[in-house]
């Protein structure tokens, strides 16, 4: 009898509609603005941007392009290059700017203005400064030589090279801070006691300091390489993708198209740079789940 009264009583209860309190409704609601946002500013532009895409001969043509492919060597050129210099370099200065002294906490805040500026004025006046005629280093030359200056960006290689190095100075700042920061996280006991057993400062690093930042200093890279992927200042503002269109990466290669009125063109350019972002990705997620 009871059972049965238990039944009934569980029935009923599995039957009454769950009531929300006050809290829990306006907490709903105040998600839903939040939900619209997303939805319209994130999920319609890329379900749009692959259905612009969806055409299998806009990737025949794309492939066709001479400058497609010169894009995709210069984008792995960048990332295998600019991203790993660039935190080896944010490595070694996280070892310097972790010392507590204060002339170099002013050297850190100096260090950090690159990443603080906006990137539009500074990448052109570096770009104003590598003019052929006018600009302050070819002045210079001139002043102390006599000889002009060689034209930066209209040699492919020299002008590529100077948009890495314009995005190893303005993120640079940002990495060095976050390596900093785990190498904060490093109790200062493990170091004197090194330092007691004599251990040198390579053996410090190798031992205490890199076992800690490994994960840190992997997942930065990553996360770096997936921001960059879709990074089109350090190029576009500098070079513009020239000359001759041959510094193009993915990101400036739909601007590319954008402007010569091919909007198809410019949306597959970027999905097809999905097989670079998704593995990133995944590797990302992988590693923030552990």
């Amino acid at each position: 009898m009871s059972s049965t009264a238990s039944a009934v009583t569980a029935a009923g209860t599995a039957a009454t509609p769950i009531k929300l309190g006050r809290w829990q409704f306006w907490g709903r609601m105040m998600v839903i603005p939040y939900l619209l946002v997303f939805a319209i500013f994130v999920l319609y532009p890329v379900c749009y941007g692959l259905w612009l895409a969806r055409h299998p001969q806009s990737y025949v043509h794309l492939v066709e392009d001479p400058i497609f492919f010169r894009s995709v060597i210069n984008t792995i050129i960048f990332l295998v290059v600019a991203i790993n210099v660039k935190m080896l370099v944010a490595l070694v200065l996280s070892g310097f700017f972790v010392q507590s002294r204060w002339w170099i906490k002013i050297l850190a805040g100096i260090f950090i203005l690159p990443w603080a500026v906006p990137s539009i004025p500074t990448i052109l006046s570096v770009r104003f400064m590598l003019n052929p005629e006018w600009g302050v280093i070819n002045t210079t030359i001139f002043r102390l030589t006599g000889l002009d200056g060689p034209n930066w960006l209209n040699d492919p290689t020299l002008a590529l090279s100077f948009a890495m190095l314009m995005h190893i100075w303005k993120s640079l700042p940002f990495w060095t801070l976050i390596l900093v920061a785990g190498r904060l996280a490093i109790p200062g006991e493990q170091y004197e006691a090194a330092s007691v057993d004599g251990a040198s400062s390579w053996q410090k690093f190798r031992f205490i300091s890199w076992p800690a930042l490994r994960t840190l200093y992997v997942t930065s890279l990553i996360l770096s390489m997936i921001w960059t992927l879709g990074d089109f200042n350090s190029v576009y503002l500098l070079t513009g993708g020239g000359p001759a269109d041959l510094t193009h990466v993915l990101a400036t290669l739909g601007i590319r198209y954008l402007r010569l009125d091919q909007v198809d063109l410019s949306m597959a350019s970027i999905v097809v740079a999905m097989p670079l972002v998704l593995p990133l990705v995944y590797f990302m997620m992988k590693r923030l789940s552990k």
